[in-house]
């Protein structure tokens, strides 16, 4: 487990900030309160994602989770608390500003342009690394059309590739499926040259086949581009085999933190999700 925030509250910013470098921490979350109205939504969330890993963060439906993921993108601003990439603390960073400093992140809810396709669509996710004026891109100069053959290469020897949908890139993503229009947004962000990549429950709704095929990818990577990956994810069984640690929020609060191996066995886990009186042996679906 975690040490509570206040071993570090007698710290400066930059003290933190030094420190988390030292650690190579490549996301921490220190101390978060997130509140809505008279609603508490996060409680002193602290937790920390080590560098070229997996870090799962699970709870059951209402612990906190989305909450979590859209205080540490820019989507909402904490009450409290401290947000540090790479030791860089973003915590009053805009959105876009985050994504410069290499956070991408995928979506719940499909987030694709309807009427575009796979290709323009995973474009997109990799427009904010131009350099090209905005004249130059409205012209479509010289620079801006050098910068956008360089980007569609890259994407299309690197990503596409990577993810095995060459054979789609020029179908509209209205047409596919939902396991590759899930595939489609996991290039897009990829496209963004990311250093933590975020994924918001990437295998929901998907089938089994699906489901091993998403999981592979993350795990490639992970492994092969070096990527630091934050999953939220309720397939328990795609959470436990490719994570190498396991946050565990409930009610807006850290319950456990640990290995997958040493989260399945930590009474209060299997207290959120099973109740009082349930096995442990439960948990491993």
């Amino acid at each position: 487990m975690l040490a509570p925030p206040t071993t570090t509250a007698t710290k400066t910013l930059g003290q933190r900030d030094a420190d988390s470098a030292a650690a190579g921490l490549a996301l921490e979350v220190q101390g978060v309160d997130l509140r809505f109205g008279g609603i508490h939504a996060l409680r002193s969330v602290s937790f920390e994602a080590a560098p070229g890993q997996i870090t799962a963060v699970i709870g059951p439906n209402g612990a906190g989770k989305t909450s979590v993921f859209n205080t540490i993108s820019g989507f909402y601003r904490p009450a409290a608390g401290r947000i540090r990439l790479g030791g860089t603390d973003v915590t009053e960073a805009p959105v876009h500003r985050r994504a410069s400093m290499g956070l991408a992140r995928t979506f719940q809810n499909i987030a694709l342009f309807r009427g575009l396709s796979v290709l323009e669509n995973i474009k997109l996710g990799g427009h904010h690394l131009m350099q090209a004026g905005l004249l130059s891109a409205l012209a479509y100069g010289r620079k801006a059309r050098e910068e956008e053959l360089t980007l569609r290469a890259e994407i299309e020897e690197h990503v596409i590739e990577f993810l095995q949908i060459d054979h789609i890139r020029h179908r509209s993503v209205d047409v596919l499926s939902y396991g590759l229009q899930k595939r489609v947004e996991l290039a897009r962000a990829l496209a963004m040259r990311p250093r933590v990549l975020m994924l918001d429950e990437p295998v929901a709704g998907m089938n089994r086949e699906e489901t091993e095929d998403m999981a592979r990818f993350i795990l490639d990577v992970q492994e092969e581009w070096g990527v630091t990956v934050l999953l939220v994810e309720h397939d328990m069984g795609m959470v436990m085999d490719i994570s190498s640690h396991v946050v565990v929020l409930n009610f807006g609060q850290v319950i456990a933190s640990g290995t997958p191996a040493e989260v399945r066995r930590h009474p209060q886990v299997v207290e959120a999700y099973l109740g009082a009186d349930a096995g442990v042996g439960g948990m491993a679906a």
